[in-house]
């Protein structure tokens, strides 16, 4: 009896310590912001006194300023360059790809549709036109590198290249 008489008094205790530590944290909480929150907010200002405000998170380029890769991809989307990008300008490019697609203009992608230019591929890696391609076959579709130009020679980190080399390597172009 003695075992569940104590038990008992150990509950209540720690629901008594767990009590007495919310009504801590309570009163010790910054309760600022939620007084802010119930405040009525000021009257708003004519439309005629508000700056525009930024364009996303980016801020605004400054006019003698070279644009950032990310300020250059936005430029490239907002068609209108009122600094939003709308739904339409967003899938714009989607919209222009799924065109060229759309070969018949039904405004719907069939299967044919949408496998043509990976069918034409394959039938092109094809060379012995058994229906299969074998591992050199398949390396033929691989994506061609992307060339990329560096600023200036000294730039290069890639293995120093005699002149005679790359006037070959040009001649063949």
């Amino acid at each position: 009896m003695l075992s569940r008489l104590s038990a008992r008094l150990l509950a209540v205790a720690g629901a008594l310590l767990l009590l007495g530590g919310g009504a801590a944290l309570w009163l010790s909480a910054d309760r600022s912001k939620a007084v802010a929150s119930t405040q009525v907010p000021p009257t708003a200002a004519p439309a005629a006194e508000l700056a525009p405000e930024p364009a996303g998170d980016l801020p605004m380029p400054e006019p003698g300023r070279a644009k950032s890769k990310e300020e250059r991809r936005f430029a490239r989307v907002d068609r209108n360059d009122d600094g939003r990008i709308t739904q339409a300008e967003f899938l714009h490019l989607r919209r222009r790809n799924f065109d060229k697609l759309d070969t018949n203009g039904d405004g719907k992608l069939s299967f044919e549709e949408y496998a043509a230019a990976g069918i034409v591929k394959f039938n092109k890696a094809d060379s012995n036109r058994d229906g299969q391609l074998l591992a050199a076959e398949f390396a033929t579709t691989a994506p061609k590198p992307r060339k990329t130009q560096t600023a200036a020679a000294g730039n290069c980190r890639c293995p120093a290249v005699s002149a005679d080399a790359s006037d070959a390597g040009a001649a063949e172009d």
